[in-house]
């Protein structure tokens, strides 16, 4: 199987995301197209786009960038509660045809600012429920024609997405990447994903998850080809071994001093809490797994850190990859020098 080399792309209304450069209009077109253009030039597919309440709109980011590029694969990230299933699967296909198959699509179903946007969540049995239901009416619509289907939380009748999406040897529609490391989630993504996207956790932890998740599409009767497995995860690259653990720990000491730090009244997803638990285990993790940096700046995707040479940070992403991991969503910051650094030096590795 083909892997696939993905980056992230920060559409922040505020600059200088996770220490990224202060620079002017730093989430104006020309800025985030000459991201998604330096991805095209150093050997990327594409890159992840996040979504959250707050932010530049993720599907319009993704749209532009995609207008502007010729190979660029867009990962656009969308919550189901602030779309229908429907509109959305109008929207993706429509793009998707433009783009001549070039749209991603990873599906969020954590916790947002809902009341702002007019949702309202539930527990979250409810949330996945409703995102079981969800996928299952996307793909149809980009799979089948006079789609009716009714759910507890959506419904269409005899409805029909013109245009489709594109059909490309053994890819029907857009990929559906999903996250989410609860029992209710692990369920969603055995059934209805087509990737799911782990984060930054260790080789044994990784290894179990995809073990459990093959499991427990057996068990449930998955109707769709196999399950396929993400890794999303900051790579810290220089020119040594002992350059980028110099560069990381100073990156983390500004962290400190920054006062970043975790609330201790905040209930991190499950996910989350099993990036914050790492540390427990040690500072460092298979060789050069780095888990310091959660102490700092909270438990979402990229808390922690592979560090090294491009050398190095090869050999451990090689070792995800036996274990099953294909498609690998990497970043750092400076966002657009490293676009470039990690592209001439780490990808090449990786191809070998």
């Amino acid at each position: 199987m083909s892997l696939q080399f993905l980056w992230y792309i920060p559409n922040q209304a505020q600059p200088g995301h996770r220490g990224d450069d202060l620079v002017e209009n730093h989430n104006s077109l020309q800025t985030l197209a000459g991201h998604a253009r330096a991805l095209e030039e150093h050997g990327w597919s594409g890159a992840l786009i996040g979504t959250g309440w707050g932010r530049p709109d993720t599907f319009t980011v993704a749209t532009a960038l995609a207008a502007l590029t010729t190979t660029f694969q867009p990962l656009i990230a969308i919550r189901p509660g602030y779309w229908h299933p429907a509109n959305f699967a109008s929207a993706a296909a429509t793009l998707d045809h433009l783009t001549g198959g070039r749209v991603l699509v990873n599906i969020v179903s954590g916790k947002d600012n809902l009341a702002a946007y007019g949702d309202s969540e539930g527990d979250r049995a409810h949330r996945y429920a409703r995102t079981k239901e969800f996928l299952q009416i996307v793909r149809k619509l980009w799979t089948e024609e006079n789609v009716t289907y009714h759910g507890e939380h959506f419904g269409v009748t005899g409805s029909t997405v013109v245009p489709r999406t594109v059909v490309r040897g053994g890819r029907g529609h857009p990929r559906l990447y999903f996250g989410g490391a609860s029992e209710a989630a692990e369920q969603v993504a055995a059934t209805e994903a087509d990737v799911q996207l782990f984060w930054g956790e260790p080789l044994d932890g990784v290894g179990e998850r995809i073990e459990r998740l093959r499991r427990l599409s057996e068990k449930l009767g998955r109707e769709h080809p196999p399950l396929e497995f993400g890794l999303r995860i900051t790579t810290l690259v220089r020119d040594t071994t002992e350059q980028a653990w110099a560069d990381a720990e100073a990156k983390v000491a500004e962290m400190a001093e920054g006062g970043i730090s975790r609330d201790p009244n905040r209930h991190p997803a499950v996910g989350q809490q099993r990036l914050l638990d790492l540390a427990a285990r040690g500072e460092v993790l298979d060789d050069n797994l780095y888990t310091a940096p959660g102490r700092f700046g909270g438990g979402g995707a990229g808390t922690t850190w592979l560090v090294g040479s491009a050398e190095d940070v090869a050999k451990s992403l090689r070792r995800y990859q036996a274990l099953g991991i294909t498609h690998f969503v990497l970043s750092d910051t400076p966002y657009l020098p490293e676009i470039k650094r990690q592209g001439d030096r780490l990808l090449p590795l990786l191809r070998e």
